[in-house]
């Protein structure tokens, strides 16, 4: 039997057998790159996931103490603040001298 072997030995494979056996390895190997491609992005969202609970608890701790700077709608607050801190001692100013006016008369 083994004699029997050589180069001009032809296997007897339906036609029909080989296109399952294509098809089956196709669909093998379509179901493998699909799998590593959910789990890679899988592993993408889980490290977004951390970066981003790592970046909320940052702010959450530097926030308050005012190192990450304050709100464009803070500093407009502030410089209105200013402009009625100064706009109030020139007020203060001009009703000092008008008490001062009474009191010489």
């Amino acid at each position: 039997m083994v004699s029997d072997l050589n180069d001009n030995t032809s296997l007897g494979i339906s036609v029909k057998w080989l296109v399952q056996i294509i098809i089956v390895a196709a669909m093998v190997v379509w179901g493998y790159f699909g799998l590593t491609s959910k789990l890679s992005h899988i592993e993408i969202k889980i490290l977004r996931m951390e970066q981003s609970v790592t970046d909320n608890s940052e702010f959450r701790v530097k926030w308050p103490r005012g190192e990450l700077g304050s709100l464009p709608d803070d500093a407009e607050q502030n410089m209105r603040l200013k402009y009625l801190e100064a706009e109030m001692s020139d007020i203060e100013v001009y009703v000092d001298k008008l008490r001062l006016k009474a009191n010489i008369e």
